[in-house]
């Protein structure tokens, strides 16, 4: 790595919250053409829970598509713009692919079900797992947790993802893995160990239970599932390839950091959704937004 990359990288702002890269390499314009996916910032907060709850629902219709369900398994959580105490969550029994903005389920930190969203039943587990980490990360607005195949099948090594190629980078020391499985999270107790274990990262490997990832919108958080899942079917395939005599090479840590450093700032990971969620507005015409 040259000497201008490792000058940049003492007088970057630290990177110990998830917003403080602000200069990611997808946040660019060219003259007076701008991208068309640029986070949006909102006024009204009614505005912007209307878009929070659209977008989370576009993530379900997403993980739905790339078959992330599991039976009534797995949930997505997201912090109210208006309450911020209170958080939306989807509701018990809905596969992925079927989730409405309609159909989110607002509840606040004591699991009581609020007049304003559906009112039905909600994942327990799923409710102890996003409360304690709403509390214990103010920065944290969006979580998604399902027992996605190959998330699954590499948690059961208990060790975090090496960095072997460019994108897995966006995870450069901010992902850990959470090594106590305690079966079902039901209790308060686990769910507190959980959301401790995640300290500041991005992400958490659930050891013999699958991924969680976490951002500052659920378009973030999203993007970062669906990335780690990608991630975890590539380090299994690189892991057989390495049992028949080939060897890996990994990335540098100081190209590593670089890496993180333009890619995986909050502004940048919501524009990487855009294009499924545009994607899935074609293919739906538009129905998770009802």
């Amino acid at each position: 790595m040259s000497s201008t990359v490792t000058q940049e990288k003492h007088t970057m702002e630290s990177v110990g919250s998830l917003s403080a890269p602000t200069q990611g390499a997808h946040n660019i314009t060219s003259g007076k053409h701008k991208y068309k996916h640029l986070r949006p910032e909102f006024k009204d907060k009614y505005e912007e829970r209307k878009h929070t709850l659209e977008h989370m629902a576009g993530v379900f219709r997403v993980f739905g598509r790339r078959g992330f369900g599991e039976g009534a398994a797995g949930h997505v959580s997201v912090r109210d713009p208006v309450d911020r105490n209170t958080f939306w969550i989807n509701p018990l029994g809905l596969h992925f692919s079927q989730v409405k903005a309609s159909d989110l389920v607002h509840v606040d930190e004591d699991c009581n079900i609020l007049p304003d969203g559906n009112q039905v039943a909600i994942n327990a587990a799923g409710f102890k797992i996003h409360s304690h980490l709403h509390k214990a990360r103010p920065d944290v607005n969006a979580a998604c947790h399902t027992h996605s195949t190959y998330g699954k099948a590499w948690s059961v090594f208990g060790k975090p993802l090496e960095m072997l190629n460019q994108d897995v980078c966006m995870f450069y020391k901010k992902h850990t893995v959470y090594e106590s499985f305690g079966g079902v999270v039901l209790e308060d107790e686990e769910g507190e160990r959980l959301a401790k274990a995640l300290g500041d990262n991005k992400a958490i490997i659930l050891q013999n239970h699958g991924l969680l990832t976490v951002g500052e919108t659920v378009d973030e958080a999203g993007y970062l599932f669906t990335l780690m899942e990608k991630c975890c079917e590539v380090q299994l395939l690189i892991e057989s390839a390495c049992r028949a005599g080939l060897e890996k090479k990994l990335i540098g840590d100081e190209e590593a950091y670089y890496t993180y450093f333009h890619t995986s700032d909050p502004e940048t990971l919501y524009t990487e959704f855009q294009v499924d969620y545009d994607l899935e507005l074609e293919l739906t015409n538009g129905a998770f937004l009802k």
